[in-house]
């Protein structure tokens, strides 16, 4: 079994294959084995990425399930892939998709990854990806000024007050070794078995879940929620 799985979550394009490609040549020089899980919908071409790293790794295309519930219903066979890869540690890197999703499990070292770009009041649209992340990674830290960077610190510290936070140039590579030192710090697991997840995943299933294209309340069952407009409030 690998010492640790490290998840990178967040949304699409924000960086998270970026922060990836300059941790794994660190880890190798340090002799640390690393593999890598990539969790897509439909297609991804970071397989060339990892190819040109060197590193073993596997691509998981989830077609029209949830990437996120496709990952953890994966999980005990990415224990046993990255076993047999010899391994010492394995990262997975999500789609990116849904915010409110969170396949982070208690066992896994959690982290998120942010562009600073987005926006200060991103982080508020983030559920349990954000509020429950052992780490934050802020990216494209070189296109904002340092009081920008402090009002974003300061809106994901009032998310989430325990999670260290590294600032993470994905170009320059400036930030990686702190961030390095830190997961090299956290404790090894010696076992995944009977790991739990840390936040319950969307409950329940529609009928365009299972297939239905009907538009129309009669071919709604299951769950479903409709909005509640102003006046039905009042």
């Amino acid at each position: 079994m690998p010492d640790k799985i490290i998840l990178l979550s967040g949304a699409s394009a924000v960086g998270k294959t970026a922060v990836l490609k300059l941790l794994v040549p660190l880890l190798k020089s340090k002799s640390v084995v690393p593999a890598v899980c990539k969790i897509d919908c439909i297609h991804t071409e970071d397989d060339r990425t990892y190819e040109k790293l060197g590193v073993k790794y596997v691509i998981g295309l989830s077609g029209d399930i949830c990437p996120d519930h496709f990952l953890v219903s994966n999980l005990p066979e990415l224990w046993g892939w990255s076993n047999e890869q010899n391994a010492d540690w394995l990262f997975i890197e999500t789609a990116g998709l849904c915010h409110r999703c969170s396949p982070a499990t208690q066992k896994m070292i959690s982290g998120c990854i942010l562009d600073c770009t987005s926006s200060c009041h991103a982080p508020s649209g983030f559920g349990p990806m954000l509020s429950q992340a052992d780490f934050v990674v802020l990216t494209k830290i070189d296109m904002l000024s340092q009081a920008e960077r402090e009002i974003i610190v300061w809106k994901i510290k009032e998310l989430n007050s325990t999670a260290e936070i590294f600032m993470v140039d994905g170009l320059t590579g400036y930030g990686i070794e702190p961030l390095i030192s830190w997961l090299l710090l956290q404790p090894n697991i010696k076992s995944f078995e009977n790991d739990c997840l840390r936040h319950t995943m969307p409950s329940g299933v529609c009928s365009y879940c299972v297939g239905e294209t009907r538009v129309g309340s009669d071919y709604q069952q299951g769950m479903v929620a409709k909005i509640q407009f102003k006046e039905e409030r009042e």
